[in-house]
């Protein structure tokens, strides 16, 4: 008969070692029903574990609560906003790591049921911190967890883009399941959309429509509808054939869900400012309902940048007063604005005479000779290496699986004739 003083003295006796970890959390799961049935009771006996050396037992504990799910214990001094807090105060001991899968089982419940509750007071910069702290605790940067996806949807509804943006720097080769990759991608792509990195934004939303996929899904659909609005606003034009990787599922029905932005390309690739926005006023609702108006807009503001840069390549000075009339732009002033936002950027390079209103574009003036400049070429370079590493590797495991050698063994013939050379010539010595 189990009771809550046993299960305390137990986790304070079993906390030293990997084996003793192991046989706690055997009672731990065999008295689930009973720490669920005495939870209000279990608050009291949380302060007699010492966070520095039970905090997962905490935890484990704190996720039994069904306090949690009240909003008034929640806001409250010592409730369960306070405890899920000491998430990112935990020291956490060596010995922890031999039981990896108690602390993820633990850590990843409590942070969702965190994430729940930020989310029903609709306070989500509060949760931004905690969930930060436990993604870098809870694996290496490589491998994606359940918890990616949830900390970057805190982010983007709290507008903390910049914080968000942090863990989209590390590459990720491990994934455990399909839709938490997905939505990763979906929200790092909303996040560095907000943070006008679009080449950035155009990767993540571009695995998303890519990934391997039996059936299509929303995710994918609405990924791909900021896909082409992010194609049009980085590169200036959308390509309607998908890679060959892409999964037919994809291939098939994307195009088809998405005619309206689709047709918004088209109307794009053809250049006039005046037939884009028609098209945009008339279908004005439906973008708005899927809260893409504020890209649509920037895609016609990148309009206006693709047509002063192609000016760049015909003139070497132009008036502000031509650039206007040529662009479409209702006055000299607009124009001139354009203009300063571009070289603000580093997408033109020119310089205004204020005097007469003349513009006189110039050549790129990056020799690749900085200091600056080679560091940045020297970390690309050992980032590829990095990859090509990891590639290897990769298909070096692939390569020694048992069921990939059974399938290929079944599709290729017992004796492929071509692998061998032809019979050699006589030949005099």
């Amino acid at each position: 008969m189990y009771t809550v003083e046993s299960l305390v003295a137990q986790i304070q006796g079993l906390s030293s070692s990997a084996g003793d970890l192991s046989l706690l959390l055997t009672h731990l799961k065999q008295a689930d029903e009973f720490l669920h049935n005495e939870s209000t009771r279990l608050f009291p006996f949380l302060e007699q574990l010492d966070p520095t050396l039970h905090s997962l037992e905490r935890q484990a504990l704190l996720g039994q609560s069904p306090m949690s799910k009240r909003e008034d214990w929640f806001c409250s001094s010592p409730g369960f906003s306070h405890l899920v807090l000491q998430i990112r105060f935990y020291c956490f001991s060596m010995h922890l790591i031999d039981a990896s899968y108690l602390f993820e089982v633990v850590v990843i419940a409590v942070c969702k049921s965190f994430k729940d509750q930020v989310l029903m007071l609709e306070a989500p910069i509060r949760g931004v911190v905690p969930l930060l702290e436990a993604v870098k605790k809870l694996r290496s940067s490589e491998h994606l967890t359940t918890l990616h996806p949830d900390f970057l949807q805190i982010c983007l509804l709290a507008k903390c883009y910049k914080t968000g943006f942090s863990i989209l720097e590390d590459d990720i080769f491990e994934v455990d399941q399909p839709r938490d990759f997905y939505l990763y991608c979906y929200y790092g792509g909303m996040i560095c959309i907000g943070q006008k990195r679009f080449q950035k934004a155009l990767e993540l939303l571009h695995n998303v429509v890519t990934a391997p996929m039996s059936s299509i899904n929303a995710i994918a659909v609405e990924a791909f509808k900021k896909y082409v609005l992010v194609s049009l606003i980085y590169n200036g034009q959308f390509s309607t054939s998908l890679p060959k990787y892409t999964s037919s599922a994809a291939q098939r029905n994307l195009k088809t869900l998405c005619q309206l932005y689709i047709e918004l390309a088209n109307t794009y690739s053809i250049g006039k400012i005046s037939e884009l926005e028609t098209y945009i006023q008339t279908n004005r609702e439906k973008f708005d309902s899927d809260n893409n108006l504020g890209l649509v807009k920037q895609v016609v503001s990148s309009m206006y940048k693709r047509n002063i840069q192609r000016l760049t390549q015909t003139y070497l000075t132009l008036s502000l007063q031509d650039i206007a009339n040529t662009v479409q732009l209702s006055s000299p002033k607009e124009a001139e604005m354009h203009v300063l936002q571009m070289i603000q950027d580093g997408e033109i390079y020119a310089t205004i005479n204020q005097r007469d209103g003349m513009v006189r574009f110039l050549e790129d003036p990056e020799q690749y000779k900085t200091c600056e400049m080679i560091e940045h070429i020297d970390s690309s370079i050992q980032r590829i290496m990095t990859l090509s590493k990891k590639l290897t590797a990769m298909d070096e495991l692939i390569s020694c699986d048992p069921l990939y050698l059974a399938k290929v063994g079944r599709e290729r013939q017992r004796f492929d004739f071509d692998d061998f050379d032809s019979v050699p010539q006589k030949f005099n010595i």
